[in-house]
């Protein structure tokens, strides 16, 4: 107990573990979680490419046939037993592996985006300036004769009447009524200053991934910034997140609320909104089949599932606390969230697209591209152009923050529940290890080849495997664990519900989402391409590299499962995989006084020791 005094209160109910101060703590943790940057870069270009406000239709469709059942799982899956993804697999013990893979993803997954939160700083610490450094070809930060805030047209190399050549523009050839012949046009390579900034300064990138080229010390910096922040947010576990997620959960929202109000305002902007959500949506779009899986892949990785991390956060609640309202609760506000961002995002490329007389779609990017060329591009057009720099960056650096909070915390709750007697009294010791050894082996991905590497980790270690992680749970919960048992599990937290209530449940669990999930895979292997940064094509070696870290997220899946099957009790092999599928005699509820009957009984018929926490019951 006095080890565990700073990350356990007084009214907490589980004293070895620790529960959530309050339900807003946990409201506002996993909010954060599930709102990250793609709800700001990614959405509202997958809205306006397929059909602006019809794009809504199967995107709240797939929210609800996919989206809210998988939260609704995960959550109640951590919060009955409190363990975090990996212990929680007492449960169908064969699939074990499956938690292992979860928190792979999440480390795979926080060492690439702490150096997008990387970026996110440097670009916060330069915008106190004015004019902003990439607001023009400035010859200081190395601008070169291609950069230029307007394209340059093309030449054309004409022949002239007596046989000689001349290099001509197309202004000369407009003035003289003359056009350039076929083959003859010669193109100028053009970049703006943003775009030249970004891939010069901040990246100093490399022309391939061949080319590691030299650590960026300055981003490296930044990272190490991002590491001591997380660090020292997750210093006493969740009782200091907890805290620091009532800042960083809701400024995003204070930022988004102000850059609408400054966008709506600008001339333009309406061209932007209408281009996103507006008169020009097209519902014939809904025929392509491919509107629908953008719009199930976007909610499938929105709301954050199969990574371990609502496991883990979900696994502090308290036994009783109402995880169906808190569904609903987190999965509305990150959608709204993601539509409300559209409109923040493309009232300021309607103003950019005024500014430069060009469509809304020429000036549009999705990902990183547009949180770090195009729209502080746009930003460096308006008046008092630092201060709306400063106020969008700083949102994108706490809507990264609150991520990597619950990452982390997932990575340190799988290895305290496996090794408690041993890391349990040392947490601070074990979340310092972890943020050093981690932002080590995140400084390759500063080095001047840094972006192909997070480009390559998110094309093959987070698509994939978080869909197998999600089928092998969804089926390992509902065909084998049971669903009906499932079902009563969440009954003994929230109370009885009507048959009629679990209906819709059942038939989502059991089949819609299993077979929604095998679509999306399946559609994603024979759609795959080869990793590219923009022009740029990846070494056979790096997409070899690529598909070796799939395999090593998955493969151990099918190695715990032999293990399982192996150590299992029977004669027979059929003997030993039914051992392996049932779960352990300590599964269930942490605490005593939360088993009842139907748990209970089982453990004081199990030949197994009883673990300690089940021996006696804390006082409340």
């Amino acid at each position: 107990m006095a080890a565990n005094s700073e990350r356990v209160g007084e009214n907490d109910e589980n004293v070895e573990r620790g529960n959530w101060s309050s339900k807003a703590d946990y409201l506002l943790s996993i909010i954060g979680y599930a709102v990250g940057l793609g709800n700001v870069c990614r959405f509202p270009f997958l809205a306006y490419r397929n059909g602006g406000g019809a794009f809504l239709i199967p995107y709240t469709l797939m929210l609800t046939l996919a989206g809210i059942p998988m939260f609704f799982l995960e959550t109640s899956f951590g919060q009955f037993t409190s363990l975090g993804p990996i212990a929680v697999w007492k449960a169908v013990p064969i699939l074990q592996g499956v938690g292992i893979t979860m928190v792979l993803s999440s480390i795979f997954a926080t060492i690439s985006y702490s150096c997008i939160l990387a970026y996110s700083l440097y670009y916060l610490f330069v915008s106190f300036q004015s004019p902003l450094p990439w607001a023009d070809c400035f010859s200081w930060w190395g601008a070169d004769e291609t950069c230029s805030r307007t394209p340059k047209g093309p030449l054309c190399n004409l022949t002239l009447d007596d046989g000689y050549f001349e290099i001509v523009n197309t202004t000369w050839l407009q003035k003289n009524n003359e056009t350039c012949p076929n083959g003859s046009k010669i193109s100028i390579s053009h970049q703006g200053p943003s775009e030249q900034y970004w891939d010069k300064v901040v990246l100093q990138r490399s022309s391939s991934m061949d080319e590691t080229g030299d650590i960026v010390w300055y981003l490296a910096l930044c990272l190490l910034l991002v590491r001591l922040t997380v660090g020292a947010a997750l210093s006493k576990g969740i009782k200091s997140s907890g805290k620091v997620v009532y800042f960083t959960a809701t400024f995003p929202y204070v930022a988004l609320t102000i850059l609408l109000i400054r966008g709506v305002t600008l001339e333009g902007a309406s061209n932007g909104i209408e281009f996103y959500i507006g008169s020009q949506s097209d519902f014939s779009k809904l025929a392509d089949a491919e509107v629908w899986k953008d719009a199930a892949t976007q909610i499938f990785f929105s709301i954050a599932v199969s990574m371990g991390g609502l496991t883990a956060l979900s696994s502090y609640n308290k036994f009783h606390n109402n995880c169906y309202t808190d569904t609903f609760i987190v999965c509305v506000a990150n959608c709204a969230t993601s539509v409300f961002a559209g409109f923040v995002i493309f009232s300021v490329l309607g103003h950019m697209g005024h500014v430069q007389d060009k469509p809304v779609s020429e000036v549009a990017q999705s990902g990183i591209g547009l949180a770090f060329v195009v729209y502080p591009e746009a930003l460096a057009q308006l008046p008092w152009a630092p201060l709306w720099s400063i106020l969008f960056f700083f949102m994108l650096l706490t809507l990264g923050l609150d991520s990597q909070f619950a990452n982390f915390e997932t990575i340190i709750t799988g290895l305290l529940d496996q090794f408690p007697k041993f890391l349990r009294s040392k947490r601070l010791s074990l979340t310092t290890a972890v943020c050093v050894i981690f932002y080590f082996l995140s400084l390759l991905l500063v080095t001047q080849a840094g972006i192909y590497w997070i480009n390559l980790i998110d094309h093959f270690c987070i698509g994939w495997v978080l869909i197998v992680s999600a089928l092998l749970e969804q089926m390992g919960l509902s065909w084998i664990y049971g669903v009906n048992r499932f079902i009563k599990d969440i009954e003994m937290m929230i109370g009885k519900r009507t048959w009629l209530f679990w209906l819709w449940w059942r038939m989502c669990w059991f089949f819609i989402t299993p077979c929604l999930l095998v679509v999306i895979f399946f559609w994603s292997l024979a759609t795959f391409v080869p990793p590219t940064y923009g022009p740029v094509e990846y070494p056979g070696w790096a997409t070899a590299l690529g598909w070796c870290m799939t395999v090593f997220s998955i493969m151990w899946i099918p190695i715990v499962a032999i293990f399982k099957i192996v150590q299992a009790e029977g004669s027979t092999l059929q003997q030993k995989i039914s051992a392996a599928c049932t779960s352990a005699p300590d599964w269930g509820p942490y605490l005593k006084q939360h088993r009842g009957e139907r748990y209970r009984m089982k453990l004081d018929s199990a030949e197994t020791p009883i673990p300690m926490h089940l021996m006696v019951s804390p006082q409340i």
